[in-house]
């Protein structure tokens, strides 16, 4: 039995790994996409080329549109290294439109290559983000499918799902609990943090601890009843 494909956008966070944990685990051929967009955390990229190994995931792309931080200039804290982070959520953490970019690039290589599947880490926690709502996740994917219908119509293109966890109702501490399931404390190996975390004596930089992702990192863990094995440095 062929198993089916999907294309999953992964950051190296908690939840894109245990999206694509789950996937791998539920019977799909992962093709895994990465960005670097400008971000100020790079370190996120280097956890998502590990989680490549450790799900043996044979086809990862690292996709550079670093030109997106020129175009976003001061809109937001995530790609503007002279703006500081909140420690609580506010709207510049907000990055214009980048999952409609990040599913926009996903679908189209996922239409390239037969998949089926578009999956990414977005969850019903995430409300306050405009784009990892249901609403936009149903209005993207039948948007990307008009845009290749003849495509489809004729069979040269498979019409795609765009899937998070936003679309089943699950929760970021349910996410979590499901990947644990699956990766065990190598969960603690993504990176969560806006930033590049904080120096730690030499040794690889840690968490900050303070930013609104460590915080929902935290609270997550501590929900989902895991002991945290996260360096914060707050």
């Amino acid at each position: 039995m062929t198993r089916k494909s999907a294309v999953c956008i992964v950051s190296g966070g908690l939840d894109s790994v245990c999206t694509t944990a789950s996937l791998v685990k539920e019977g799909y051929t992962i093709h895994m996409i990465t960005f670097v967009y400008g971000q100020r955390a790079r370190l996120e990229i280097q956890a998502a080329k590990r989680f490549a190994r450790i799900l043996e995931i044979e086809d990862h792309r690292i996709i550079d549109i670093s030109f997106m931080k020129e175009i976003y200039g001061r809109t937001n804290v995530i790609t503007d290294p002279n703006q500081n982070i909140p420690e609580d959520f506010d709207y510049s953490i907000v990055v214009p439109l980048r999952n409609a970019v990040f599913v926009t690039i996903a679908t189209a290589w996922a239409m390239s290559i037969g998949a089926e599947l578009v999956a990414y880490g977005a969850h019903i926690d995430d409300k306050r983000y405009p784009d990892c709502r249901p609403a936009f996740i149903k209005s993207i994917t039948k948007a990307l499918n008009l845009a290749e219908a003849e495509g489809v119509r004729l069979g040269l293109r498979r019409k795609i799902t765009v899937w998070s966890p936003a679309i089943d109702g699950i929760g970021k501490s349910s996410l979590l609990s499901k990947g644990y399931r699956i990766l065990g404390d190598k969960i603690f190996d993504t990176w969560s943090c806006y930033s590049d975390g904080v120096k730690n004596k030499g040794k690889n930089p840690i968490h900050c601890g303070k930013c609104e992702s460590c915080i929902n990192r935290k609270n997550a863990i501590t929900k989902a009843g895991i002991v945290d094995k996260t360096c914060y440095a707050n």
